[in-house]
């Protein structure tokens, strides 16, 4: 058995839900946020059979794709200092954090 851990930027979490449910996946989410843009993450955690792994890790995949994202330099309450104004940059967010972690045991009570 394994326990798959996957961190996915909230906009991808419907799809993600989505799909679990439709394949017929059992799974805990467990609201979290990113570090570097601060932005909303959900963490799921879902027990798998070595033989489902490769689909879950697909459909994960699937929702879960890359994306540009502009982004000020500045933060919100800094002023530019004397001519000087950052144009805001562009950052890759999305996608998926994916561990796969082996069980030793499962219960459920």
């Amino acid at each position: 058995m394994k326990l798959v851990v996957a961190v996915v930027h909230n906009r991808d979490k419907n799809r993600v839900v989505e799909d679990l449910i439709r394949n017929g996946f059992k799974f805990t989410i467990i609201g979290s946020t990113g570090g570097f843009l601060k932005e909303g993450n959900t963490t799921f955690l879902v027990g798998t059979d070595e033989a489902e792994k490769e689909t879950l890790l697909r459909l994960i995949q699937q929702d879960c794709q890359m994306r540009e994202q502009l982004v000020n330099v500045l933060p919100p309450d800094a002023t530019p200092v004397g001519p000087f104004v950052p144009n805001p940059i562009k950052v890759p967010v999305g996608g998926a954090i994916v561990f796969v972690l082996d069980v030793e045991q499962f219960e459920r009570f």
